[in-house]
C-alpha cells in the first residue's frame, strides 16, 4: 500500500488540492534542499536567486584608521631621515676643514685657525659612562621590580611603585646639581678608599684628584635610568601567566625558584627592551653629566680620577662659544651619537625578535 499524498486542509470541503511541494516537478524538492541557503528565494520557494552580499563602504572607519596609522608610521621614518640629512649637511664643511683624523684624534679645538677635533675620546666616554650606569642600575631595578610584583603586599607595592615612577619626572638638571653639590663628597671619599686598597687595579689607580669622575657621572646616570627599567620590568613580571607560577609552586619550587624558572624567562624580552630604553636615555643625557664630569679629552679606563666627557655633555658645554666651524664639529659629533643610538635600538629590536621567534617555535 502506497502512502496517500498530503492534501490541503480546506476547512469547507476537506479539499483535494495537492500542497505546493507536490506541484513541483519530480526532483525539484531535492534540488532545493541541496541548494545553499543564499540561493533560495526570499519567498520560500527556493527557486529564485539570492540577494547579493552588502558591499563594503568605500571610505569606512577601518580604511580611515588604516590610512592614519600608515601616515603616522611614514612620518616617523621621514622625520628620522630628515634629521640624518640635516646633520650630514651641516657636518660636512667642518669635517672637510678638520686637519686631524676625526675618528682617532683625542683633542677638541675646532675654533682655531687650523681646526683640530676628533670623536674618539668623546665616543669612548659616552659608551663607558652609559655601560657602567647600566651595569649598576639593572640588578637594582630588577630586584625592585621583583619585590614590587611578587613579594610586597598589594597596597605597599602600589605605593612604592608610584614613588619609583616619580623619579622619572625629576628634571635632569636637578640630578646634576644634586650630584655635583651633595653626592660628590661621599663619592670622593669612596674613591680615595678604593685607591688606597685597590690602587693596583687600573680602574682605581692614579694619584688624584678624585670626585668629578666617570664613577660619579655613572652613579647619577644609574639613578636616572632606574625608574624606567624598574617600571617596565615590573609590568612585564605582572603579565606572567598565573598558571605558570602555580605549576612551578605545585612541583615543589620555592618562591625564588618559581621566579627563576617561570617569571624571569617569560619576561626576558621585556627586560631587554627596558635595558635598551635605559641605555638610550643614558647615551643622550646632557646636563647631568655636564655638571658632574671633570670634562677632559682622552681615552682612559680610570673610573675615580677627575675626568671623563661625553658627546652630549661636550655639545652643551662648547656650543655657546663655538664659531661656524665649531658648530659644524659639534653637529658632526651629534651625528655620531645619533648613529650610536640608532644602532642600539636596532640591536634591541633584533634581539627581541629573535627571542620571540625562539619562544614561538618552542611552543
Amino acid at each position: 500500500m502506497g502512502e496517500t499524498p498530503h492534501r490541503s486542509a480546506d476547512a469547507g470541503t476537506g479539499g483535494t488540492r495537492v500542497t505546493q511541494s507536490h506541484e513541483w516537478p519530480a526532483g525539484a524538492s531535492a534540488r532545493v534542499a541541496e541548494a545553499p541557503v543564499s540561493t533560495r528565494s526570499p519567498g520560500g520557494t527556493g527557486l529564485g536567486g539570492g540577494g547579493a552580499l552588502p558591499r563594503s563602504r568605500k571610505f569606512g572607519a577601518e580604511r580611515a584608521f588604516r590610512g592614519l596609522t600608515l601616515a603616522a608610521g611614514t612620518a616617523v621614518l621621514v622625520i628620522i631621515a630628515a634629521i640624518a640629512i640635516f646633520l650630514v649637511a651641516k657636518a660636512v664643511p667642518a669635517l672637510r676643514a678638520n686637519t686631524e683624523n676625526f675618528w682617532s684624534y683625542e683633542g677638541w679645538s675646532p675654533n682655531e685657525t687650523e681646526p683640530k677635533f676628533g670623536i674618539g675620546a668623546l665616543a669612548f666616554g659616552t659608551v663607558l659612562s652609559s655601560a657602567l650606569a647600566l651595569l649598576i642600575a639593572v640588578p637594582v631595578a630588577l630586584g625592585i621590580a621583583l619585590y614590587l610584583s611578587h613579594y610586597a603586599p598589594r597596597r605597599l607595592g602600589t605605593a612604592l611603585g608610584f614613588l619609583v615612577d616619580l623619579l622619572a619626572a625629576v628634571p635632569s638638571v636637578v640630578f646634576g646639581l644634586w650630584g655635583r653639590d651633595v653626592f660628590s663628597s661621599p663619592v670622593r671619599d669612596f674613591s680615595v678608599w678604593l685607591n688606597q686598597h685597590f690602587g693596583w687595579i687600573p680602574l682605581f689607580g692614579g694619584d688624584g684628584p678624585f670626585g668629578a669622575s666617570v664613577m660619579l657621572g655613572a652613579l647619577v646616570l644609574a639613578i636616572m635610568v632606574l625608574p624606567i627599567i624598574t617600571s617596565l620590568s615590573r609590568e612585564v613580571f605582572l603579565q606572567t601567566p598565573t598558571a605558570n607560577e602555580e605549576a612551578a609552586l605545585a612541583l615543589g619550587a620555592t618562591r625564588w625558584e618559581m621566579l627563576r624558572t617561570a617569571v624571569l624567562p617569560y619576561g626576558r624580552p621585556g627586560i631587554i627592551a627596558a635595558m635598551m630604553l635605559g641605555l638610550g636615555r643614558a647615551l643622550g643625557e646632557t646636563i647631568a653629566l655636564a655638571l658632574t664630569l671633570g670634562i677632559t679629552f682622552g681615552i682612559s679606563f680610570n673610573l675615580i680620577q677627575n675626568g671623563g666627557n661625553t658627546i652630549a655633555a661636550n655639545i652643551a658645554n662648547a656650543f655657546g662659544e663655538a664659531n661656524e666651524t665649531g658648530r659644524g664639529a659639534l653637529i658632526a659629533s651629534g651625528l655620531v651619537l645619533f648613529t650610536i643610538t640608532l644602532i642600539v635600538n636596532i640591536t634591541a629590536r633584533a634581539i627581541i625578535y629573535r627571542r620571540r621567534e625562539f619562544t614561538e617555535s618552542a611552543a
